[in-house]
């Protein structure tokens, strides 16, 4: 069968298309696994207004978003800052007397956390206002997201950030294996999730980890959770303890190694139960879960789960 070239136009873009559906999709499950830059503004910037340094910092997050890489609480470590420095000031002879501002601005992007600058692109605004918070408000106009400067500013950034992880993949998916060791499963999962699938090759090499890890951490968990549903059970011995058991028995995943364990102890609590009191104990565990796409939520969710958990006091490195 032959094709002819506008059909096979519209089959590569019909491919395109659904690929990159897909990627969004994948991209939206939640904050991991995606690029983000937080938005910091520094006490320091030169005697800004506190309303100034307001519509700075929201300014830094309308050109992240812009470019697909706004904020996330769940991965904090890079960010979009800015310094401002005022090259000349003065009021107008007009009347009424205006404030003029000539502002050398210069955005950076970089490791928050280690104070590393990745690049960093500087714009000249000028403002005129009745006072000086209205004329730095019209001088940080000149930060407009669609800026061919900003733009390449951003590519190189979003390249930096790429090349972080792809240098330092090995040295990452150390750290989650030292972080296993200790039985701290779900901050290394949280480790190996952070890393953006944009970077395909670490990407990989984390997702080939991550299984093996959640593994271990459904089965340690799985022998403390049983003990603990024994003790609970064996603590009464009647309904209530039952359903106290259950709470914990409901929260083990069908893969642990120690299921079957669980199975069994579920059907000695339900037989005695019904020796009790002559009625049926109603309680089944979770079901096996059959899409690999399921298995990759669940590892996301556990490390969704540790970052919203922890503290949000994150003290930056200023990058210039």
């Amino acid at each position: 069968m032959k094709i002819n070239k506008t059909s096979l136009i519209i089959v590569i873009a019909l491919c395109l298309f659904t690929l990159a559906r897909g990627q969004n999709t994948i991209g939206k499950m939640d904050d991991l696994g995606r690029i983000a830059l937080n938005p910091w503004v520094p006490e320091q910037v030169e005697n800004m207004p506190n309303a100034s340094s307001v519509n700075l910092l929201n300014k830094l997050g309308q050109i992240a978003t812009r470019y697909g890489m706004g904020s996330s609480e769940l991965n904090p470590r890079f960010i979009i800052s800015a310094n401002v420095v005022v090259q000349s000031k003065d009021i107008t002879s007009t009347a009424p007397p205006m404030h003029a501002l000539t502002l050398e601005i210069t955005l950076y992007i970089g490791d928050g956390i280690e104070g590393k600058l990745f690049t960093s692109t500087s714009v000249t605004g000028k403002g005129v206002g009745e006072n000086e918070t209205k004329a730095y408000t019209v001088a940080l106009k000149s930060l407009d997201p669609a800026n061919p400067n900003i733009q390449k500013f951003m590519e190189e950034g979003k390249r930096k950030v790429i090349a972080y992880y792809n240098s330092r993949c090995d040295f990452i998916i150390k750290e989650a294996q030292m972080l296993e060791s200790q039985h701290k499963f779900d901050q290394a999962i949280y480790t190996l999730m952070c890393i953006p699938d944009v970077c395909l090759d670490c990407y990989n090499k984390a997702m080939d980890a991550v299984g093996p890890l959640f593994k271990n951490k459904i089965d340690w968990e799985c022998k403390a959770k049983v003990n603990a549903a024994r003790n609970a059970w064996s603590a009464g011995l009647n309904r209530r303890a039952a359903d106290d058991a259950a709470g914990i028995l409901a929260t083990i995943d069908p893969y642990a190694a120690c299921f079957s364990e669980a199975v069994s102890l579920t059907g000695e609590i339900a037989k005695r139960v019904k020796e009790i009191d002559g009625r049926e104990w109603d309680f089944k565990l979770q079901k096996e879960i059959g899409l690999e796409k399921d298995r990759i939520k669940a590892w996301r969710d556990v490390g969704v789960a540790w970052g919203t958990n922890q503290p949000k006091n994150i003290v930056y490195k200023s990058l210039w």
